[in-house]
């Protein structure tokens, strides 16, 4: 199984990204699919979570951010619009079975490498 985040980089605040990710090795449309960031110096924290019905977010991207999925491109999609420098992190895309521990990262068995988001003030 492979995970492979891409759409990092460096935004003014105010500005957006959209990260993908694209899976591979497993059956893509039975997972629930989530990102995750991770600051310097703090846990990784749940960002968003997307199964075949349903989406959930966390309270500081709810509004901002948008999750969405691709089955036919074994792809998860990030839509992040107005950027705040602390949405700044490394994003992680993971691939899971779904569970009411959604936010919980040890709830997922698949991670991608990671991508780098940076927001300038």
């Amino acid at each position: 199984v492979q995970l492979v985040e891409s759409g990092g980089g460096l935004v003014q605040a105010g500005g957006s990204l959209r990260l993908s990710c694209v899976a591979s090795g497993l059956t893509f449309s039975t997972y629930a699919m989530g990102w995750f960031r991770q600051a310097p110096g703090k846990e990784r924290e749940f960002v968003a979570v997307i199964t075949c019905s349903a989406t959930y977010y966390s309270d500081s991207v709810k509004g901002r951010f948008t999750i969405s999925r691709d089955n036919a491109k074994n792809t998860v999609y990030l839509q992040m619009n107005s950027l705040k420098p602390e949405d700044a992190a490394v994003y992680y895309c993971a691939a899971g079975a779904f569970s009411v521990y959604f936010t919980a990262s040890t709830q997922y068995t698949y991670w991608g490498q990671g991508t780098q988001v940076t927001v300038s003030s």
